[in-house]
């Protein structure tokens, strides 16, 4: 079994000369010759562990940890549950506890349902990093492709803009659970109440969910559409969300009456971008935070000082600083648009 020990947060090892690994309570130690070896050199294992297996979004997070395993030599790879099931992606972490992993990085489905298995993994001596996670308490560091809430505005000015700057409008998100897709949606939320006076929150129903399901969102959609005649708007935040609602306002007969505005990849999204059914979609490659993910987490069992500006080795993630007033955020800055002229351009 691994011996480990941590320090404000990050791990530090210690070597012996012709001893073998051992925790201590310090940093490493400063200007260790090449005979003692460094915790560098060692084949730590990360797991990243997505919130789904088979979402064709963290297929390509995947991508992104397939190259930090193959530049770094590292064995490094992905694990995640066959559905979007806070349970299920509990006991997958659970498993790589008992493998004795060094690494685990999580995109939470509920971060308040992993807070314990995530204890545990940390009393483990297990390194923990999350992403889309902001609120994970039992997380030594959280990495943000962007700040949430500005993202949030973003999307809601491209809502807005398709939307005229008024009318009734209302947001969607994967999971009420979902932290990040409740922080982007009340930054679309304020961004609006700040930006566009004559837009207004449908507030019957200011919130509605579609389980990170295209169907789900389409029906919901369909749902709210024919129940508030008025509606004009959807902000969505899951990258099932605006195809979704392009789907039920095309099958109303509504388009170019009721817009949406949120999430998607390229690929996916390219017909109804080319259509009009959406003007644009706005997204991070998750290729990149994959590959970050993995990266912070080598930082850590390096016993590399997590401060100032942080590089990730990855566009958007090369400067990351703290949210302002926590020292476990650490946003980036890489959002991208994708729209009718440039949807072909990213190659997934």
């Amino acid at each position: 079994m691994k011996q480990r020990g941590f320090i404000g947060g990050a791990l530090a090892l210690t070597l012996s000369l012709g001893l073998a690994l051992s925790a201590c309570s310090g940093s490493p130690t400063p200007g260790a010759s090449s005979a003692e070896g460094s915790a560098k050199d060692k084949n730590y294992t990360i797991a990243v562990v997505p919130k789904d297996a088979t979402n064709p979004w963290f297929v390509r997070m995947e991508v992104g940890v397939k190259k930090f395993a193959e530049e770094t030599g590292l064995n490094v790879y992905q694990k995640g549950p066959s559905e979007t099931d806070a349970t299920m992606q509990a006991q997958v972490i659970q498993d790589l506890i008992a493998q004795d992993v060094d690494a685990i990085a999580v995109v939470p489905v509920d971060p308040g349902a992993l807070e314990t298995v995530l204890k545990e993994a940390m009393d483990a001596g297990i390194v923990v990093v999350t992403h889309e996670g902001a609120t994970q308490q039992n997380t030594m560091y959280d990495i943000e492709a962007f700040n949430n809430n500005a993202y949030g505005g973003f999307i809601m000015d491209n809502l807005a803009s398709a939307m005229g700057e008024e009318g009734l409008y209302t947001t969607m998100v994967g999971h009420v659970t979902n932290a990040s897709h409740n922080e982007w949606a009340d930054g679309g939320v304020a961004q609006a109440k700040a930006k566009y006076p004559n837009m207004k929150l449908l507030e019957a129903e200011p919130r509605v969910e579609s389980q990170d399901d295209g169907e789900v969102a389409y029906q919901t959609a369909k749902e709210l559409l024919k129940k508030y005649p008025d509606l004009k708007g959807i902000m969505g935040t899951s990258s099932f969300d605006a195809p979704g609602v392009a789907r039920a306002i095309d099958e109303l007969g509504l388009k170019g009456k009721v817009f949406t505005a949120g999430t998607g990849m390229p690929a996916a999204n390219k017909q109804i971008l080319v259509d009009g059914s959406v003007s644009a979609l706005t997204l991070w490659d998750p290729a990149d935070s994959g590959y970050a993910l993995a990266a912070l987490a080598k930082k850590i069992l390096d016993g590399d000082k997590i401060e100032g500006s942080v590089n990730l080795g990855v566009k958007g993630y090369e400067d990351m600083k703290f949210a302002e007033g926590s020292t476990k955020v650490l946003e980036g800055n890489g959002w991208v648009v994708i729209n009718k002229d440039n949807v072909d351009d990213f190659g997934f």
